[in-house]
């Protein structure tokens, strides 16, 4: 590690919530001739369903260099852009789910999000009783109605559809992991430098199997791939399931106090927004975190998110530590997921 790892990053990826709140750019809208294409392409389908399609089912030649270019952003902008335009009252779910899996083939190559092989998640409250779960492995709390800290998923990029909104609350929260790191190189450089060590995590078994969770795992919160390119991959949740474990150090004073400062820092530098119905929010997990407000479901409406997890051809270099949790550290590779390396698209 040399002290210029520890310097300001800068660039787009290093957005501010104020910033966006200024520039809406980062908000895209799919023009008319891309609703007409995908609507033919869908057409084209036949009795196709996910994951028994890829883009060379879903042809989308018009609405290719558009896709072109969010793919570019996602990678080398900003890390973050929502897509607006498609209205899923017009299409029955299942048509839903088969638009939002052929658009984001175009992305990326989708991945299994758990060891049952889920490949296409819906996010919304399973508790039966509209109750917000705080507690328990993060699947438990996302399939309630309660709030999600910022954290990344295990992907290179991550696709959340809205398919429906609750009537209050569950207003979208992301952060710019970049922004992060350069506040705290300005204001606290000697904390920064405990994040590029390593903190022990676990995989809880709903996600990833009994075997998996059973093996804690040190990494880092921040890091730099060989070519210099910055990564993080962080769940609080994840931290807190490793202690206790066998062989798993208690965390330290100063891990504790950064991990705090990191919360406080995604507080104040985030951008939030409400979802509405057919939009697509698509996220670099290398540098950006998410989270949500609590929601409440009821007769006016039930917050439902479609969720696909993609690795990116166009993704970055990670570091060979990192290949435990990624199973491949090579650009563009297919890596990640609850089985790393393993594409979600039937062979």
């Amino acid at each position: 590690m040399t002290t210029t790892t520890f310097a300001p990053i800068g660039g787009r990826a290093a957005w501010t919530g104020a910033e966006l709140g200024r520039d809406a750019s980062w908000v895209v809208a799919l023009p008319q001739a891309a609703l007409s294409e995908i609507e033919a392409a869908l057409a084209g389908l036949g009795d196709r369903t996910q994951p028994r399609f890829d883009a060379r089912h879903f042809p989308l030649p018009r609405t290719a260099p558009l896709l072109a270019e969010v793919a570019r952003e996602l990678e080398e902008g900003r890390g973050l852009v929502r897509l607006t335009g498609l209205d899923p009252a017009r299409y029955p779910a299942e048509d839903l789910k088969r638009i939002f899996w052929g658009l984001m083939c175009h992305l990326g190559t989708p991945l299994p999000q758990n060891t049952t092989g889920e490949i296409l998640a819906e996010v919304k409250d399973e508790t039966g009783s509209g109750a917000a779960v705080a507690s328990g492995t993060a699947r438990a709390r996302s399939r309630s109605t309660g709030p999600l800290r910022f954290h990344t998923d295990k992907c290179d990029l991550l696709a959340l559809m809205c398919a429906s909104n609750g009537i209050a609350g569950g207003v979208s929260r992301i952060v710019s992991t970049v922004a992060i790191h350069d506040a705290m190189a300005i204001s606290r450089p000697e904390l920064l430098e405990v994040l590029y060590e390593d903190f022990w995590r676990a995989r809880p078994a709903d996600e990833e199997g009994e075997n998996m969770a059973a093996r804690p795992f040190p990494m880092p919160v921040f890091a730099r791939g060989p070519d210099g390119h910055f990564t993080s991959q962080y769940s609080r949740t994840y931290v807190e399931l490793a202690q206790g474990q066998p062989g798993v150090p208690p965390l330290t004073p100063r891990q504790v106090e950064v991990m705090d400062l990191l919360a406080a820092l995604a507080e104040e530098l985030c951008v939030e927004m409400p979802f509405e119905p057919g939009q697509i929010q698509l996220m670099n997990q290398h540098v950006t975190y998410h989270g949500r407000t609590a929601y409440a479901d009821g007769a006016g409406g039930r917050r439902n998110l479609l969720r696909i997890w993609l690795a990116s051809p166009l993704s970055r270099a990670l570091p060979a530590g990192h290949a435990g949790q990624w199973g491949d550290v090579r650009a563009g590779a297919v890596r990640g997921g609850a089985m790393p390396g393993r594409s979600a698209l039937a062979a």
